[in-house]
């Protein structure tokens, strides 16, 4: 019996778990597919400030560094268009659907909420991610 394309699970996106698993009986490094690894992308691009990188100044979206910024729905936008922008420009594999920021101001945190959908795939996939302020 022959697969038939709708009935193959394709790979659009593989990446390395960023702490380098292994795979238990293989000796080889484990992988994050598809919506997974975008995900831990998507959220890398979120938690960068620019300047942290070597070689690359410009990466990221210093979304951490507005934490401190007065909580107010013009913060809240500026957040949703500095994550919008560079989720665009530095994750070619999805295409972003939308970024919705709310506030939490008794707890001091951000919650940013994104919708995206990988290259070549008709399914929306949604995830947030909190961030909060420390000292």
């Amino acid at each position: 019996m022959a697969l038939t394309p709708n009935k193959i699970a394709r790979t659009v996106a593989a990446d390395f778990h960023k702490d380098m698993t292994i795979v238990p009986g293989k000796e080889d490094l484990a992988r994050k597919m598809n919506e997974q690894a975008v995900k831990e992308a998507i959220r890398n691009i979120v938690l960068t400030n620019k300047g942290e990188r070597p070689f690359q100044p410009e990466f990221g979206c210093n979304v951490r560094k507005m934490l401190f910024d007065n909580a107010t729905p013009q913060t809240f936008d500026l957040v949703e268009t500095v994550v919008y922008d560079a989720i665009d420009l530095y994750e070619p594999r999805c295409e972003l659907m939308g970024v919705d920021v709310t506030g939490d101001i008794d707890s001091n945190a951000i919650n940013i909420s994104i919708v995206f959908r990988l290259i070549n795939t008709d399914t929306p996939t949604k995830f947030n991610i909190i961030l909060d302020r420390t000292r």
